[in-house]
């Protein structure tokens, strides 16, 4: 087709999971590296199963990710509406040709009646088909009646862009519903109507759907339509590679990790390795470079494996390009409660020695608590470090009055404090796993944090002394 046209038809039944949001990613590449059109369509189809605001919550996402769409709800284009439910009209009309093909049919059966016929079969040992039960004279087809498609088995074989060569016998194909009793089509129905209307060139959807597809291409046969290409993905799988990610697993919607502070920079590049590799050992591209690399025939085939820490690796490269404004702008949300009594500058100067180790933005909170508060004294810290457990409190006790007296003495800039620290571990002949480790937790409370000299130097003379000297009275106390 001259023009590539690819679309994301998610069903508003919730949030926008990991697997969804991929999808959308993948075929807004194929569009974009062609000059060619994303469409975003809404199939509401299933009434039931409708969750307020979730078109909403779709659009807010794809927007926030920078996946934005030429065509859809809100972007009117020549082949609206976007929204399936204000396209019943079509469906009908549609239904109605295969009805005047002799290729579809009213089904009269009621559910009790069905269950019946599937335990006749059942009975016999053969699988249950609808195919086996049409009625001789079914009714005319009208609303409140489900309305079945009369399929024609045969054996399929079929190209995926994905998947590559594909095929099913007859045995698979069965007259499913297109028109549902209550007047709403189904999936397998309107998608397919949809897509050639809106000249679809490329279908590209989980791996959910291969079952079905021999259906839809009998159905695309019964249309006299030519499919578009179709393009199967991988499952996302679990931690472990043992079953399909859900949200048992950790899955989460992908605004909670943008609320957490990931960057939508870090998710697309994330999205775009499961299941994806361009054939290098290149991890982190920027969205120019995805566009020009991606193609579907570099898709695995396998299942790719949701690693959230490989998620936080990537956000944290990105956190660690920006200067310290840049990022300083991006976490203005993120800092703990007690820093709304501290200057800006002060506040940059924690987030400068904390970048490299912040991975997401929601870090910062517990991260850099102890800079604007002194935290409540845990000698339990001293006591699960495997090397300062040994000491007895007497030493421990020494160890931090020298340090306390050799810091007195320092004029707190970065250059000295380092100096003064190196002088602390002659003067005591301790190892720096041992010492600073002491004064670390006795300043802060946590078991590691940015670099001590670093540290001490944000926190000041008068408050590192006095957090030392509460730690010294707190030991003197067992």
């Amino acid at each position: 087709m001259a023009t590539v046209r690819t679309r994301f038809a998610p069903s508003p039944t919730g949030f926008m999971h990991i697997g969804g949001v991929r999808t959308a990613l993948f075929a807004w590449l194929v569009a974009k590296q062609t000059n060619g059109q994303f469409i975003l369509r809404i199939e509401d189809t299933d009434q039931a199963r409708l969750v307020d605001k979730s078109v909403e919550h779709i659009i807010n996402t794809l927007i926030t990710l920078g996946l934005d769409y030429d065509e859809g709800p809100g972007k009117n284009g020549p082949y609206g509406p976007y929204t399936q439910s204000k396209r019943l009209n079509i469906y009908k009309e549609w239904a109605n040709k295969l009805i005047n093909q002799g290729r579809a049919y009213t089904d009269p059966y009621s559910i009790s009646e069905i269950e019946q016929f599937k335990i006749a079969a059942k009975n016999k040992k053969q699988p249950f088909l609808y195919r086996n039960i049409r009625p001789i004279n079914p009714p005319k087809w009208r609303e409140g009646l489900p309305l079945r498609f009369l399929s024609n088995p045969k054996h399929y074989t079929w190209q995926d862009a994905v998947m590559g060569k594909l095929s099913a016998g007859p045995e698979v194909i069965d007259d499913f519903i297109l028109i549902k009793s209550d007047g709403y089509p189904t999936y397998n129905f309107s998608h397919i109507v949809d897509d050639y209307l809106m000249k679809c060139s490329h279908v590209i959807r989980s791996q959910e759907f291969i079952a079905s597809t021999p259906r839809f291409l009998n159905l695309y046969e019964a249309l006299n339509i030519e499919r578009p290409i179709l393009a199967t993905l991988p499952p996302i799988l679990n931690n472990d590679g043992k079953k399909k990610l859900s949200k048992r697993d950790g899955a989460k919607d992908i605004l909670e990790y943008v609320n957490e502070g990931f960057l939508p920079e870090a998710i697309i590049n994330f999205l775009a390795s499961l299941g994806w590799n361009d054939g290098t050992t290149q991890e982190l591209y920027s969205i120019k470079e995805l566009i020009n690399n991606f193609s579907l025939t570099k898709v695995q085939k396998s299942g790719a494996i949701f690693d959230e820490n490989r998620l936080k690796w990537m956000n944290g490269h990105y956190i660690r390009q920006f200067n310290i404004d840049v990022l300083f702008e991006k976490v203005k949300l993120f800092w703990p409660e007690e820093a709304k009594n501290y200057p800006t500058d002060y506040k940059k100067k924690v987030l400068t020695i904390l970048q490299d180790r912040l991975k997401f933005s929601k870090e910062l909170t517990d991260l850099s608590i102890f800079f604007f508060t002194e935290q409540p004294i845990n000698l339990n810290l001293i006591n699960e470090n495997k090397q300062l457990s040994k000491l007895s409190t007497t030493e421990l006790i020494q160890l931090l009055k020298n340090s306390y007296d050799h810091l007195l003495k320092s004029n707190f800039k970065l250059d000295q404090l380092i100096i003064n620290l190196n002088e602390l571990l002659t003067l005591t002949n301790q190892k720096p796993n041992i010492l600073f480790s002491l004064i670390r937790i006795a300043i802060t409370q946590v078991k590691s944090s940015p670099g001590l000299a670093d540290t001490i130097e944000v926190l000041g003379k008068e408050e590192t002394l006095s957090r030392l000297n509460h730690t010294i009275e707190a030991l003197k106390k067992l």
